[in-house]
């Protein structure tokens, strides 16, 4: 009889690694993430809404190579605020304060178990994919096997660095795009990356901390 091999869970995870604020996946391409702002866009007047949209519409028209927009909709930690207010509490000085403070401790807890409170991201994945040509690549795998393994990871890092650079100047493109509708956005570095996929890929174990190997995969 025979045996299926059980694939890992982490054969199904694309990323090879995340170093230097950039996404390596196994079939080589990148990804930078942009954290970015929300907008009141409800409270804006019709002036500013059209402005927007328009602004919005040129900054996707200007656009010469794809870009995914990736919303994160999570139920609202409040442990961190809650640890905050117990602080509070214990450095309460008069018997009063600290009863308002305690009844204000217990009353954000019973409100956030009546009402589902969901906090919102808003993620812009920037990508670069090298293109290459099959035939050269078989002739320069060639011309490198006999080649010492310093020089092979010296031509990888100069290849990274070179598409790197590319994956750079298409996120200034976004940047400045987004930045004219009004739209704030900030870089992910490799830490907050590692915290946001170990987070995709983990959605049970939120409240558990992330391996210190996370960053790389296989």
């Amino acid at each position: 009889m025979a045996q299926t091999k059980v694939k890992s869970s982490q054969e199904f995870v694309p990323i090879k690694e995340i170093r230097s604020g950039v996404v390596i996946l196994k079939d080589g391409s990148l990804r930078a993430v942009l954290l970015a702002s929300s907008l009141n866009f409800a409270l804006k007047s019709q002036d500013e809404q059209e402005a927007i949209i328009s602004q919005f519409q040129n900054f996707l028209n200007s656009l010469e190579f794809s870009v995914q927009i990736f919303v994160e909709s999570r139920g609202l930690d409040i442990r961190p605020y809650i640890a905050l207010l117990e602080e509070q509490y214990a450095a309460q000085i008069t018997e009063l304060m600290k009863i308002q403070t305690r009844e204000y401790i217990e009353f954000i807890k019973r409100f956030v178990e009546n009402v589902n409170i969901m906090s919102k991201r808003f993620f812009v994945v920037v990508p670069y994919t090298t293109v290459t040509v099959k035939g050269a690549e078989n002739v320069k795998s060639f011309l490198k096997r006999g080649s010492d393994k310093k020089d092979v990871r010296r031509d990888r890092l100069e290849a990274f660095e070179e598409n790197r650079s590319q994956l750079e100047q298409r996120l200034s493109v976004v940047e400045q795009g987004l930045g004219g509708a009004g739209i704030r956005v900030a870089r992910l570095g490799t830490e907050e990356l590692v915290e946001l996929y170990y987070k995709i890929f983990n959605p049970g174990e939120l409240g558990k901390p992330i391996p210190p190997d996370a960053g790389r995969a296989g």
